[in-house]
């Protein structure tokens, strides 16, 4: 039976919230009238999450069961998801119910308007911290300006993604993933739809900070040369101050003045010489890094368990 839509919902002890995922995916899915899967990627879960993936998977023949033979991380079980959908449409939801699988048919009329990139714009979120707000606005601007993909503001991997999408972005294998920076530099007809993000409703986040930080640093190395740029012009400003300082110091010590005499100045200028070395030693690295994970060639993600398609 040809599939309409793939619903992937990456897992990661999850145990509260699947089974009304499951059961407001399937509500959704059945008012729409078209054959559709849950693809339902079990990254590593250590809480019964896996277990339970199993058992909605046997009582349904809708839900498809990837699991992961470790914790991989949330983007290569979104790639997991790509790899493994048979939809026409390919949709990507998180699994806590933040975003609310009622919105897809909101993303599925767009969709059959011709738009084949279809992400959902947060125009209100609830439960979050100010903090956690103001961070991400801040992230989604910087994001916006710095990189060389103009990605929409304010929206995350749900989003509905037309076949011929998919199969271009299962070709693009880098290990330090940005999905919905990928979906951005495809092209393709692209619209946004606004909707409520809800707050979580059970268990914890599974995105602190470190792991939003580093998030950040994928989007900003993976998509922006701007880094490297800030390095260099670190390097001229240095440059440009030191010989701006040379005929201001020799003629100060022409003038008879002590402002320049002792240890401080040089030890000042040491010391920001070599933080902007360091730095732009670390911006290097960061980027070096990446390209000896790229030269590994190992597995985005290592599957125990999958269906065998029908």
């Amino acid at each position: 039976m040809k599939i309409t839509y793939s619903i992937v919902a990456p897992i990661y002890n999850e145990i509260e919230n699947l089974p009304e995922l499951y059961r407001r995916v399937r509500d959704v899915m059945d008012s729409s009238g078209q054959p559709w899967e849950l693809i339902l990627v079990d990254d590593g879960s250590t809480d019964g999450s896996t277990e339970k993936i199993r058992e909605l998977a046997k009582a349904d023949k809708h839900v498809r069961p990837i699991i992961f033979a470790r914790n991989f991380g949330h983007q290569p079980a979104v790639t997991a998801g790509w790899d493994y959908a048979r939809g026409e449409a390919v949709v990507i939801i998180d699994a806590d119910l933040q975003d609310p699988p009622e919105v897809i048919l909101d993303l599925a009329k767009k969709w059959q308007e011709g738009y084949e990139v279809v992400y959902a714009i947060r125009a209100e979120r609830e439960g979050e911290t100010w903090f956690k707000k103001a961070t991400a606005a801040m992230f989604y601007r910087i994001i916006y300006r710095i990189t060389d993909v103009k990605i929409p503001v304010d929206t995350g991997d749900f989003r509905l993604m037309d076949r011929k999408v998919v199969d271009v972005l299962k070709q693009m294998r880098e290990r330090h993933r940005f999905p919905r920076g990928m979906s951005a530099w495809v092209g393709f007809r692209q619209i946004g739809v606004e909707y409520k993000r809800a707050a979580r409703t059970a268990g914890v986040t599974k995105y602190p900070f470190r792991k939003m930080l580093k998030l950040a640093i994928n989007a900003i190395t993976g998509f922006s040369y701007l880094p490297l740029q800030v390095a260099t012009f670190f390097g001229f400003f240095s440059a440009g101050l030191s010989i701006l300082a040379i005929p201001v110091v020799a003629i100060l010590r022409l003038a008879g003045s002590h402002f320049f005499e002792g240890q401080t100045t040089t030890l000042i200028s040491v010391l920001f010489l070599g933080g902007v070395q360091l730095i732009s030693l670390g911006i290097l690295g960061e980027y070096v890094g990446r390209l000896y994970d790229e030269a590994k060639g190992r597995p985005l993600y290592i599957v125990r368990e999958a269906p065998k398609d029908d």
